[in-house]
Parts: C-alpha cells; structure tokens; sequence
C-alpha cells in the first residue's frame, strides 16, 4: 500500500500541475471578471512566497517532505488555511455517508437476493429482477436530481444540503441531529442503489448455483426444514463472493458520493474537491486524491481481511 500511495501521489501532483498557469492564474482571471484588475508584481511576489516559481519536482518534494516528516499537507492558497483543517470533516463525512450507504446495500440486497433465488421466475423475482436493472441502468447523480425536482418542487420538502434552512447555526442537540439524520436517509439510499442492484444479481445466482450442490441435497435428504438448509447451509457459502466485492463496491461508493455532493451540496469532498480543481489550488486538491486513494486501499484491504476471517478456505497458511 506505501509504494502505491507514493505512486498515486507523483501521478495526482502531475496531473493536477497539467493545466497552464498555477492558483495566481486563476486569481488573475478572476480578479479581470469582476473589473477588479491584478497586480502582476503582487502576484510574482506571492507566487515567490508559495513557491510557485519552483520547479514541479521541487514543489513536489516539498510538499511530500512535509506530509511525510511534520504531516503537513501544505497551504490551501484560496482558504488561506492549513489544508489539514479544511479536509478532515469532509473526508469524516464523506466516508459516513459511504459506510451508511454500504449497509443499506447489504441489508436490503442480501434479503432480497435470497428471496430472488427460493421465489426463481416467480412473480416477484421477475419485478425485483426489473428493479435491477433499472438500478444499475440509472447513475447516482441523476437519481439526485430526480431527488432534487421530486423533493422540492413537487413535494416541497428540503433537499439539498446536511441541514434545514435556519438549522446550519444552532447548537447540537436532538432536533439538530434529527434534522441531519432525515436529510441522510435519501443521499444514502440514491447513494446505495446501484450497488444494491448489483448485490442482489450477485447474491441470487451464486444461492441457485449453491442450492443445486450435494451438501444442500444431502442435507434435505437428512430431513432439515428447507428454511434451516438455505440460511445456515447454503446463504453462509454463497455470501462470500459478496465480500470481495465489497472491497469493489466501496470505491465506487467513495467517488460517487463525491459527485453527490456536488449536485445535493452535501459537505463531502465534492464541492471543495471540485472547486480546488478549477482554481488549480494545488495542495488542497492533492490532499483529496491522496486521501480519497487511501480510503479506497484501507477499504479494499478490509474487504481481504474479511473474506479470510469468513471463509477459512483461502487462508495461508
């Protein structure tokens, strides 16, 4: 995981560094929208001060030098903050609003997957089969703005947002949480929808392939309730696929909430992510990738971790 972290980090500085003119170029422009004007010494000697004028190699080293020795992750030029305190809440939440959506996927996809399979071709695995599909179809983002004009223009309920208008400002207490509880309850679920969609497919063909072995006969031979035979016996082996697709899954929850919230104005990475790119504020948008590449490997080395503490099988020893 270091060497790759390192790698991820050279690539997103390079990346991020691709794009002509620095943060003082953005600036520039800005400043020209609004008829302001900019004062080119001025900027020469901020660009001096942040280092701007030093090679990418230099300002690299610097920067992963820092994290690296002091866990510095450098100045944020638009903030005209340490990155460290801009980032840590968005990434706390970004990571909840993942982890609520994984558990909405495995308990609605594993009860229905199971269902799917005992019910094959019935009535409801043909429309839970349908949903499906249109879950997988359908990207997170538009099932936000289908949340956002639904929700607010036709209900007029309060989209958008952690909190009511009026909330941001008080102090924590139940109705507070409350109010931040019920605008997470939807984010989650469009959040979670593919992926649930996905879980189900995958959970309902490895039960049927698990149904038609010779322990699960050989256990209805014996005279078990078929209810014992499919979940003690067979939904325990056919879950474990699951859990390496978990350690997919996670990565793509991670980078879609990223994206929701964008459109929902949610206090993910999203905004502040997107915005940093734009204004080519170069730390802080190095940060995010780096943080983001790192949440995705923990994930994925959890997803190991899992699949070897439930299927003794594919330990080494």
């Amino acid at each position: 995981m270091i060497p790759t972290l390192v790698l991820v980090s050279i690539l997103t500085f390079i990346i991020i560094q691709l794009p002509p003119g620095d943060f003082m170029t953005s600036l520039a422009s800005m400043a020209a929208e609004t008829g302001s004007g900019a004062d080119e010494d001025a900027m020469n000697n901020m660009r001096r001060q942040y280092g701007l004028d030093r090679p990418i190699y230099v300002q690299y080293l610097k920067w992963a030098s820092g994290i690296a020795m002091r866990g510095d992750l450098g100045y944020s030029f638009e903030w005209k903050k340490p990155v460290s305190e801009l980032i840590v809440g968005r990434l706390g939440f970004t990571l909840l609003l993942s982890l609520l959506s994984l558990v909405f996927m495995w308990a609605v996809a594993v009860p229905i997957g199971v269902y799917s399979a005992t019910h094959q071709y019935s009535l409801g695995d043909t429309f839970l089969t349908f949903l499906g599909f249109l879950g997988l179809s359908v990207p997170d983002f538009m099932l936000g703005l289908a949340y956002l004009f639904i929700g607010g223009i036709v209900f007029g309920m309060s989209v958008g947002g952690l909190f009511s208008s009026g909330m941001e400002d008080l102090s924590w207490n139940l109705a507070k949480v409350g109010d931040a509880l019920k605008h997470l309850i939807w984010p989650t679920i469009i959040l979670g929808a593919g992926g649930t969609a996905q879980l189900i497919r995958i959970m309902r063909g490895n039960l049927l392939e698990v149904l038609g072995q010779q322990f699960i006969t050989t256990a209805r031979a014996k005279g078990l309730k078929e209810a014992t035979v499919t979940n003690k016996y067979a939904v325990r082996v056919a879950i474990n696929p699951l859990i390496s697709v978990m350690g997919m899954q996670l990565p793509n929850l991670i980078s879609g909430a990223t994206i929701l919230g964008i459109v929902l104005t949610l206090p993910t990475t999203g905004p502040m992510f997107l915005r940093s790119l734009i204004n080519q504020d170069m730390y802080l948008a190095g940060s995010f990738l780096l943080f983001l590449s790192l949440m995705l490997m923990i994930g994925n080395l959890l997803a190991d971790v899992a699949l070897a503490w439930a299927d003794p099988r594919i330990r080494y020893e």
